[in-house]
């Protein structure tokens, strides 16, 4: 865990105003900018731009006509850099370069004065911003309230206001009841201006506004239609539920007031409002009364906290605010915004209250992309191409910091740059694809391969410049885009379990930060303190093997989806009384895909569909999750909340699968062999199995079992076979498939196998584990080119010097053979869009690739390896011809043990046994 210290900066952050807003702050409205679309010629004046033969791009000249000058701007491809570029010659030809504001108190405090002066001044009125729309419908109000304009509106509406407020109390900047208590103190010192009311929460103007400005004011009032505006209000007792309320918003009234009423406060000036929820041009606010005591007690400028405060805390509106809430609260989204001078408003549902509230989970804002709060969950890892969906992880990690007033995550990308002749180990070379000549790869069209590795770390940082935790990763990447995009997924999934939960110590999460590569401060824990006491109700369902499917319709068609691929399912989820039976629809989608093995939806609706077959509709029962999901994902959220609460309930799923789509790899080759080449592979290795009449063999990272379970469907010589993954899921569905077929081969009568035993480990092959050493035959079928590079040489050195098998084989994708592979794949079906301007280079043949080798550098590694641990080594594949360019589609090299003997190894990891099958163990008559 990181100490907190002193508030760290965020370089992200700007600290000046753009050209823009100075010349706004000098001008307002009478700055008036004028863009032009200009026409590309070669003498065009254009810094940077390089003229081709393909259609121009459109590029735009602004023109800033001000009182005192007209300039032009150069052309730029965004408006928005034109329009900038014309304030910047401005400010440059006027001498109106700003000068760092930093007064002493005594100077904030006359500013301050200042400011309030002007904001009641005539001309103000006609200023197009939202504030001087307050205080044109201040000027609307009934009765006594007539003209006087709430503090609090000054206090969030007015950045000038606040700005000059953090010099007179740096508190004052995350604080508004100290800005209105610091506007207040400033009226009332302008007794000559204006009138403070008695309870210091309104400024009214002292002499009144001429009649034509009310006059004018009136007449708007006229124009205007009242609005029925639905809200919802958030009791202070989390005994009571959310409920949605109705106003009607009066043309001729003040919308406060109705929202004053709504809350039984005598008037708008009695609200404090909160900061913008959600998106930035959201005007959703919580509004609630003014906690009267802390306002008072924050009087004195160097008060930062009362610590009595009149009325209980609301819980869920503090935490849905990020600022505290006192009482009873509404949450509107309704206000004047400066696009236009009319009042702007949206309706709030239950629904959509909870659709923000799942947005402060890290994995909400995912499961709001997708429109799947029942069935979509944040992947497990980032795949870049063709199988992600949703919101991209940085986007969700930005949104979730949004949701809970946090500043925006800071990145900062390293990049190292790689030599081939680097020293790693377990080999003695690093090869990469620059071991080609220029002339090679351009005969190949192969790009220049990447000359550095990116790493990309994340801060953090609260609204006033605390640092909560920070996240560096060992692992690097190739493309800047996968650096950024799975150090963010790394923290979301961290945040997710933090959530999830509530009772992990500060020791436990500490030790779960450390496994993520992340470090947090105190600070962190202050940030969420409200989360755990706000999302507490309902379970979060983390195990699935025990989902049990009814009624499985539909013919097995034999289509199965398998990790990597891309299931597109159909489901609809509806809330079922145990009981009496009611069933309520709850959410529901026609077609959903996902990645299968990315754990990209939740456990239970994975496994189920992992055991259907293409065409198959079941359905299946689970606990509630959390009752926000549910609320989230109804339409009807009232009637939903209704039945949850008498009763007891579980979710319904009803899910038919409509498709699955093979991996890009499985696609490429199958449009080109038959047999498939993952099926040529297979054969290629039964068939030197064989050949070499072995009696034990171990297979090096085998996945579901597709080479286990081929061995045996042959009579070999085989009595001992293991395997060993890193995938859980993929041990499981091995297990499942060798263990049905071994016991198929048991006839006492007629033995069409000699096999004795059989073993499933869970470990990482770059590992040893002495379990397995000195196996006749080992195997390794395109798994490396899975690794970085340094683990595949890792791996070379470990199986031949320590598990020391007699043969070994190896099969890795040829990368030359892609630009054949690749030409039947439809262009720009898997273009990545961070490459768009970097050339049509080869790509891998799959996502989560880390390299693929040439022919050369395949042999080149393989060779060394032979040498140095006294092996021979002969080349062959599979697809294609080794005689004809350019080579076999998958290069596969046989490593064959020297007559050395060979020492047992004690010493090593231990590999965690997962499955275990013994013909001993067997009852007779198996079948």
């Amino acid at each position: 865990m990181i100490e907190a210290g002193k508030p760290q900066a965020n370089p992200s952050k700007m600290s000046s105003l753009s050209p823009k807003a100075i010349i706004h702050q000098k001008y307002g409205d009478k700055a008036f900018y004028q863009v032009e679309e200009v026409q590309v010629t070669p003498q065009n004046e254009c810094p940077g731009l390089v003229i081709t033969q393909k259609a121009p791009p459109c590029l735009y000249r602004c023109t800033l006509h001000l009182p005192e000058t007209t300039v032009v701007s150069d052309t730029f491809k965004k408006k928005k850099e034109a329009e900038q570029s014309a304030a910047e010659k401005a400010i440059e030809k006027l001498g109106l370069r700003q000068k760092e504001y930093n007064p002493t108190k005594q100077e904030a405090w006359d500013d301050l004065a200042g400011r309030v002066a002007f904001l009641f001044a005539n001309e103000f009125l006609s200023f197009p911003n939202p504030l001087s729309n307050h205080f044109r419908a201040a000027l609307r109000r009934d009765g006594h309230f007539n003209g006087f304009v709430p503090v609090s509106v000054i206090a969030v509406y007015d950045a000038k206001t606040t700005s000059i407020c953090k010099f007179i109390n740096p508190a004052a900047e995350m604080n508004s009841l100290l800005v209105m208590s610091l506007v207040s103190r400033a009226a009332a010192k302008l007794s000559d201006l204006v009138i403070v009311s008695d309870d210091q929460l309104s400024v009214q103007r002292r002499n009144l506004y001429s009649p034509e400005i009310i006059s004018s004011i009136n007449h708007e009032a006229s124009l205007l239609e009242s609005i029925p505006l639905d809200v919802i209000l958030i009791p202070v007792s989390c005994e009571k539920a959310v409920e949605p309320l109705k106003l009607n918003i009066s043309a001729t009234g003040y919308y406060l007031d109705v929202i004053a009423h709504a809350l039984s406060l005598p008037g708008a000036s009695d609200i404090i409002i909160s900061r913008t929820i959600g998106k930035a041009s959201s005007e959703m606010r919580i509004y609630s009364s003014t906690p009267k005591r802390l306002f008072e007690n924050l009087s004195e400028p160097q008060t930062k906290q009362a610590s009595h405060v009149e009325g209980s805390l609301n819980i869920r509106a503090t935490y849905f605010a990020g600022q505290e809430i006192h009482g009873d609260a509404i949450l509107a989204s309704i206000g004047y915004t400066w696009k236009s001078p009319d009042l702007s408003h949206e309706a709030i549902s239950l629904c959509s209250y909870y659709r923000n509230f799942v947005s402060k989970i890290p994995s909400g804002p995912y499961k709001v992309s997708r429109d799947a709060m029942l069935a979509a969950q944040l992947p497990l890892a980032f795949t870049t191409k063709s199988n992600w969906r949703g919101s991209f992880p940085r986007d969700i990690l930005s949104a979730f910091c949004r949701y809970h007033h946090l500043s925006e995550p800071v990145f900062s990308t390293q990049s190292s740059m790689l030599d081939s002749s680097v020293n790693l180990p377990g080999s003695r070379k690093k090869l990469k694809a620059t071991e080609l000549s220029k002339k090679e790869k351009s005969e190949l069209g192969i790009a220049a391969a990447p000359t550095g590795a990116i790493s990309c770390n994340i801060k953090i940082y609260s609204k006033n410049q605390e640092l909560l935790l920070e996240c560096s990763p060992q692992e690097s990447y190739r493309k800047q885009t996968d650096a950024v995009q799975s150090v963010a997924l790394k923290v979301l999934r961290w945040l997710d379990i933090y959530f999830e939960k509530p009772d992990l110590s500060a020791e436990e999460l500490g030790l779960l930060a450390k496994k993520f590569d992340i470090q947090f401060t105190q600070n962190f824990f202050k940030g969420f303190s409200l989360c755990h006491s706000v999302h507490r109700s309902g379970t979060t369902i983390t195990q699935a093997s025990d989902t049990t499917l009814n009624n499985v319709e539909g013919l097995n068609s034999g289509v199965t989806p398998a990790n990597g691929c891309l299931a597109c399912i159909s489901y609809t989820v509806s809330l079922l009384g145990e009981g009496d039976g009611t069933k309520e629809y709850i959410e529901s989608c026609e077609e959903f895909e996902f990645e299968v093995g990315n754990q990209a939806v939740l456990p239970h609706l994975e496994a189920a569909v992992e055991k259907m077959a293409v065409g198959q509709s079941a359905y299946f029962t689970v606990e509630l999750p959390l009752s926000e999901l549910i609320l989230a994902a109804s339409g009807d959220s009232a009637k939903t909340l209704s039945l949850l609460s008498p009763r007891s309930c579980k979710l319904e799923y009803c899910v038919t699968l409509l498709q699955v789509t093979e991996p890009l790899e499985d696609r490429m080759e199958q449009a080109l062999f038959s047999p498939p080449l993952s099926k040529q592979r297979v054969e290629f290795a039964v068939c030197q199995i064989r050949q070499s009449s072995a009696v034990s063999l171990v297979d090096f990272g085998c996945g579901s079992g597709s080479l286990l379970d081929s061995l045996l469907s042959y009579p070999t010589s085989l009595e001992k076979i293991a395997g060993v993954d890193l995938s859980h899921r993929g041990l499981a569905k091995a297990a499942k498939l060798v263990h049905s077929k071994l016991n198929s081969l048991l006839d006492p009568n007629e033995p069409t196998s000699e096999m004795k035993s059989a073993a499933l480990y869970y470990g990482n092959i770059t590992e040893f584990d002495p379990q397995l050493h000195g196996f006749d035959i080992a195997t390794c079928l395109e798994v490396i080119e899975h690794m970085e590079e340094e683990e595949a040489c890792l791996f070379g050195n470990v199986v031949l010097s320590l598990f020391a098998p007699k043969i070994l084989i190896v099969s890795t994708p040829n990368y030359e053979y892609n630009v054949i592979l690749q030409g039947c794949t439809p262009r720009g079906q898997e273009d990545d869009p961070d490459e768009k301007n970097q050339g049509q280079a080869t790509k891998f043949r799959n996502h989560d690739h880390k390299f693929e080798w040439t022919r050369a550098q395949f042999q080149h590694w393989a060779s060394e390896l032979a040498v140095k641990h006294n092996y021979s080594v002969e080349f062959s594949g599979v697809g294609g011809a080794a005689d004809e360019e350019p080579g076999f589609a998958s290069q596969i090299a046989i490593f064959r043990r020297g007559e050395e003997s060979v020492s047992s190894m004690e010493c090593g990891s231990e590999y965690v046994q997962i499955w275990k099958w013994s013909r001993e163990d067997q009852p007779v008559g198996v079948s």
